[in-house]
């Protein structure tokens, strides 16, 4: 069995912001592959999933971004899933907008939610990195991060979530590398090959 966490903020203020797309990645996973009804588990929403020939939990932790390790630690333990069949999607500020990459463990580049991960779990899980661009000032990440997507921004996101449910099963089977390059393909085949960030020319 898979856990797979999207990472984001509890409730309605904070649905739509960038710091949420892996909350928006896993509501496409559940809505592509039918997953069981979202219910209370573990300190988060939690659904059951069969994804190509595998199981998975998915997870949302509803402990706030920096307290997100506690409800992934308390999952993985029920169901003895080790750091390598854990999979989390968060928003990456170091990679360009509709960008997507995968990597097993690494740094966690000041992001609070993996911060909180690795400190409960270890760093030995795997991370899709979900871009979406730097304000381009370190003093601006706050707020560019707990701001919405904006209208310009909006189908790239949901093209991108949309990909990585489609592309799912290469997780769950263990081929990475594929699923990055499939996600990618689709992308730019949808014309995201080069999407500006927020301020630049072109942007919102």
């Amino acid at each position: 069995m898979h856990l797979i966490v999207g990472l984001g903020n509890p409730g309605r203020d904070y649905a739509g912001n960038r710091h949420n797309i892996g909350f928006m990645a896993l509501d496409e996973i559940a809505r592509t592959h039918r997953a069981s009804p979202w219910r209370a588990r573990f300190h988060g929403d939690a659904a059951e999933v069969v994804i190509g020939f595998g199981k998975a939990l998915l997870l949302k932790p509803l402990s706030f971004m920096n307290l997100s390790g506690g409800p992934v630690q308390e999952a993985a333990r029920f169901y003895k899933i080790e750091p390598a069949r854990i999979v989390v999607f968060h928003d990456e500020l170091d990679l360009a907008p509709a960008k997507l990459r995968v990597k097993t463990g690494g740094g966690n580049a000041g992001h609070n939610g993996l911060r909180s991960i690795t400190a409960s779990i270890g760093n030995d899980y795997r991370r899709v990195r979900m871009g979406i661009g730097h304000p381009g000032d370190k003093a601006l990440v706050h707020s560019y991060v707990l701001n919405d997507f904006g209208k310009e921004e909006r189908p790239w996101v949901e093209d991108l979530c949309r990909a990585s449910a489609d592309k799912a099963a290469l997780l769950v089977g263990g081929f990475d590398e594929r699923f990055q390059s499939d996600v990618a393909t689709i992308m730019q085949g949808k014309g995201w090959g080069e999407v500006k960030r927020v301020g630049e020319k072109g942007g919102d």
